[in-house]
């Protein structure tokens, strides 16, 4: 009889264990795992502005994540990954504004004035080489301007180039407009090497129709005594 009883109760355990075992399983969130992912690269937010969009894209795939297993909890796993994914990106992306503000702060040299090309450009309808009043009632005044080096013939050493608005007309031959295009006329006379990275630069600002180097044509806008901030 014992034996009997113990055969009958055999099939009955193992129908327990695996029902058990299926119950038991829970997937890992894959938008957990993005988070994650996504959180590696928050760093990357401490280099440039526009990066923090991948330490907020975790934060915000880390806060999907958790929804979504807190509405499914006896299905989906992940809730730690999402977590840590989301700190990581939090620190990340605050550490990275913070930097980047001090950056912007500290490179503005006292008594000057930030310059944009989009200021440098005429009023619809304008000549294409007109001058703006709102720029030449800054002409003479020390400003800082961000831009690309112009590739000339020299790549070391160099005191004058232009300096322009964006890399298509620096780095693929394109002739950049005419207020797209700053005389630099820098003050150490030991010059700087050329670089195709986006470079600061000080100096007196002044607005005098010359010709310009290595481009060809006119240039309308200078800065004289300048230095690479």
């Amino acid at each position: 009889m014992s034996a009997g009883l113990f055969e009958s109760q055999r099939p009955k355990s193992r129908v327990v264990t695996e029902r058990d075992a299926g119950e038991g399983y829970r997937a890992l969130s894959g938008v957990a795992l993005a988070a994650a992912a996504l959180a590696a690269f928050a760093p990357l937010a401490f280099i440039d502005w526009w990066l923090a969009v991948v330490p907020t894209l975790a934060i915000v795939l880390g806060t999907v994540a958790l929804r979504d297993i807190h509405r499914r909890p006896q299905e989906l796993a992940g809730r730690p990954l999402a977590i840590g994914a989301m700190l990581v990106a939090t620190a990340c992306l605050v550490g990275g504004l913070v930097r980047l503000s001090s950056i912007y702060a500290a490179e503005l040299p006292s008594g000057f004035e930030r310059l944009s090309y989009a200021l440098l450009q005429p009023a619809e309808g304008d000549p294409p080489d007109a001058v703006p009043e709102a720029v030449r009632a800054l002409d003479g005044r020390d400003v800082l301007l961000k831009g690309y080096m112009y590739p000339g013939s020299r790549q070391h050493g160099i005191v004058q180039f232009l300096l322009v608005r964006d890399q298509g007309d620096c780095c693929f031959g394109g002739n950049p407009r005419i207020t797209d295009r700053v005389n630099v006329q820098l003050a150490d006379p030991r010059g700087i090497d050329f670089t195709p990275r986006l470079v600061k630069i000080a100096g007196r600002f002044r607005v005098r129709p010359t010709g310009a180097p290595d481009a060809g044509g006119v240039v309308l806008y200078h800065l004289e005594a300048a230095e690479r901030r």
